[in-house]
C-alpha cells in the first residue's frame, strides 16, 4: 500500500527579489541567509505518513512546522521538492485541480478556527459540502451527524461568537470531517485552548480517530500533547527534521542536544512520577508484612 502521505526534498525559502537560488550549494546559501536576503524556512524535509498513522511534527516557534504543513496543501508555495497525498502529486497541479483536491482529499483545521462569524454553526460545517454542490437537505443532515458527533447537538443556530473557544474548535473539526477527506492536517488547533479544554480536545480527537481511522498531519509545539496523539513524531529545528520516530523512541534516545532539551522537563516529571510510583510501593509492602 503506498504512503498516504509522501514528502521528497521539500524547500521553501523567502527571498527578496527573484534571483536563482543555489539550493545545491551550501555555503552560498548560508551566506545569503546571514545578509539577510533569504529567510531559509523548510529545508531537505523529506518524510512518509502511512494511512491511519497520526504523524506529529514538533518543534519551538520559527522551526518552521507550520510553514510545512502549509507547504502540503500549496496555501504557501514549495520552493523545490515533491508532494504526492494519496498518489496525488500536489506539486503540479493547476489552480482548478489544487482547488478540487482540497475539497476532496485534504482538510486544514487551523489555530484560530477560521470560522464565518455571520453564519450559523451548522451553515459553518455544512460551507465546504455547500461549495461541492451538495443539495441543502442532505448537506444539513450530514452537518448535524458530525456536530453529534463533536458533541455539538442543539448548538446548530448559534453564532460561532456565542461559544467558547473549545466549541468554536469542534465546530472546525466537524467543518473538517463532514466532507470525509481522508487526510487532515491539523496546524496547533488546541494551542489557544485553556489547558483542561485542551487536553478534552485532545481525548475528543483520540476517540474520533478510533471511530474515523483518518490520516493525520498535526503541528504542536508542545511534548505532552505530541506523546499523546502522535504514532511517530518528527522533531524540527531551523527548517529541518533532527529527529523523526516513536515518541517513547525520541523521549528515551534523543538523536542531539536541542533534541534532549526538548525532552528534558518531560523526562524528569516520569521520573518524579516513577520515584513517587515506587515509595507509595515500599510504603504498602511494609504495611502489608
Amino acid at each position: 500500500m503506498s504512503s498516504a502521505i509522501e514528502v521528497s526534498d521539500l524547500w521553501k525559502i523567502y527571498q527578496n527579489g527573484k534571483q536563482q537560488l543555489p539550493l545545491d550549494d551550501v555555503e552560498k546559501l548560508e551566506q545569503l541567509k546571514e545578509s539577510g536576503e533569504i529567510v531559509i524556512a523548510v529545508r531537505e524535509v523529506s518524510f512518509n505518513v502511512e494511512p491511519g498513522e497520526v504523524f506529529v511534527v514538533m518543534g519551538l516557534s520559527g522551526s518552521g512546522k507550520s510553514t510545512l504543513i502549509r507547504c502540503l496543501l500549496r496555501l504557501v508555495e514549495p520552493t523545490r521538492g515533491s508532494i504526492i497525498i494519496n498518489e496525488n502529486d500536489v506539486t503540479s497541479m493547476n489552480q482548478k485541480d489544487l482547488t478540487f483536491f482540497r475539497r476532496q482529499e485534504a482538510s486544514m483545521i487551523f489555530q484560530h478556527y477560521g470560522l464565518l462569524p455571520h453564519r450559523t454553526v451548522i451553515d459553518n460545517v455544512a460551507f465546504g459540502l455547500k461549495l461541492k454542490g451538495i443539495s441543502k437537505e442532505e448537506r444539513y443532515s450530514k452537518a448535524r451527524e458530525m456536530l453529534d458527533t463533536v458533541g455539538l447537538q442543539g448548538w446548530e443556530e448559534y453564532y460561532p461568537g456565542s461559544l467558547s473557544g473549545g466549541m468554536r474548535q469542534r465546530v472546525g473539526i466537524a467543518r473538517a470531517l463532514v466532507a470525509d477527506p481522508p487526510v487532515l492536517l491539523m496546524d496547533e488547533p488546541f494551542s489557544g485552548l485553556d489547558p483542561l479544554i485542551r487536553r478534552e480536545m485532545q481525548d475528543e480527537l483520540v476517540k474520533l480517530q478510533q471511530s474515523m481511522n483518518k490520516t493525520i498531519f498535526f503541528v504542536t509545539h508542545d511534548l505532552d500533547e505530541g506523546m499523546t496523539l502522535g504514532d511517530r513524531m518528527a522533531v524540527m529545528k531551523d527548517g529541518k527534521f533532527v529527529q523523526v520516530g516513536k515518541p517513547e523512541e525520541v523521549l528515551a534516545d534523543p538523536a542531539d542536544d536541542y533534541v534532549a532539551r526538548f525532552v528534558q522537563d518531560k523526562k524528569k516529571q516520569i521520573e518524579m512520577a516513577d520515584k513517587e510510583r515506587s515509595k507509595k510501593d515500599e510504603e504498602l509492602s511494609r504495611n502489608v508484612s
